[in-house]
């Protein structure tokens, strides 16, 4: 077999069993990396070759296999209870562990990018399938399952930022796979609501509209205040994506309804949802610049003016918003200037979605 079609192979396997793995280029490195013994062969990618080149771990990694007893078990139940005992084995420091690490990657990408930690997003997702795949009962499989949905969730927004519209879906799919099996219905309505972005970008607005409704809906009374003021922001914002002022503007006001009141921006119930007034105000001016609304600026500079300036990519988003509102009030210098910022922010990021904004404010006249 070739190294491109192993590449190819390793994809495929990858799209049917719905886990993440690196892009074309990293995986053509590994390959050659892996043929010369100068990369270690990690337990992720060493699941898929044995699937694809129908060997064995050991003949995998080149080790000499030990003369099976008489007695020992065939045809992989070795394994199999081998992964169901480490599994079992999977303790609560050690799912507080894996969080951690989705924190700490969630903090990377909002300051460094997507792009950057992709490797580490992928094997930290795997580590997270393998210790669900393998776990029994529900005792052990509830609390891994919750921390898959926010390494999912996570990775889908990656990948709809780096432009992999397909990933993302795949992602939140699984994310909500997980938050089904975690029995959390905060999770499972979140990852509907960012699911309902990949629609928005791919053109279907309504449908983006009334995914982000059916996951209030599914929630009810179940959600945190803050995650309902969430999804009232993302109902307006795709409210305005699909050119329905009206509900837009009445799904602002729920969400300013339902946010609890003081700078405090973390759901202490739901880890991956940031937000306060501050944050509130930025989303209404975004709203109000694709409505066209020339009363977006105004918000949009009391945003530009507190958003954290670790955090590159929200400034590129900004950058964009402001770009679109001045666009509206015919003040195409103010605008030239925003997209210039916004085009260097884009590009430390990696950010394709803001590249791709930015190239259409661009041509705009």
């Amino acid at each position: 077999m070739s190294q491109e079609r192993l590449v190819r192979s390793i994809e495929a396997y990858a799209r049917q069993k719905r886990i993440e793995v690196a892009s074309v280029s990293s995986l053509r490195t590994y390959v050659s990396e892996w043929e010369n013994d100068k990369r270690r062969i990690n337990d992720h990618y060493a699941a898929a070759l044995r699937a694809i080149l129908g060997t064995t771990d050991s003949e995998l990694r080149g080790q000499e296999v030990a003369p099976r007893p008489p007695d020992a078990r065939a045809d992989g139940y070795d394994e199999l209870l081998n992964r169901i005992d480490s599994a079992r084995n999977v303790s609560e420091s050690m799912v507080q562990t894996f969080m951690d690490q989705t924190e700490l990657l969630r903090t990377m990408d909002r300051q460094m990018g997507a792009a950057s930690i992709v490797d580490q997003m992928t094997n930290h997702l795997g580590t997270l399938q393998e210790a669900l795949t393998f776990a029994v009962l529900p005792d052990t499989r509830r609390p891994v399952a919750a921390a898959l949905t926010g390494a999912s969730t996570l990775a889908a927004w990656q990948a709809l930022d780096g432009g992999y519209v397909e990933r993302a879906w795949r992602n939140y799919e699984l994310a909500k796979y997980a938050a089904k099996e975690a029995d959390a219905p905060m999770f499972l309505a979140h990852a509907m609501g960012e699911q309902a972005y990949v629609l928005g970008e791919a053109g279907r607005p309504d449908d983006a509209v009334a995914l982000v409704r059916h996951a209030q809906e599914a929630g009810g009374q179940r959600l945190s205040p803050r995650l309902q003021a969430w999804l009232h922001a993302a109902e307006a914002e795709l409210c305005a994506k699909a050119g329905m002022p009206d509900d837009c503007h009445r799904a602002m006001d729920n969400a300013l309804a339902c946010l609890p009141a003081g700078e405090l921006a973390r759901d202490d119930d739901m880890p991956s949802v940031f937000l306060n007034q501050g944050h509130l105000i930025r989303w209404r001016g975004n709203a109000l610049a694709l409505l066209g609304d020339d009363g977006a600026v105004s918000d949009l500079y009391e945003a530009l003016d507190a958003v954290d300036p670790s955090f590159i990519r929200a400034q590129a988003g900004l950058r964009c918003d402001l770009a679109q509102a001045h666009l509206v009030r015919d003040e195409h210098d103010q605008a030239v200037e925003h997209l210039r910022e916004a085009r260097l922010l884009a590009k430390r990021t990696g950010s394709v979605r803001h590249q791709r904004r930015i190239d259409l404010l661009t041509q705009q006249p």
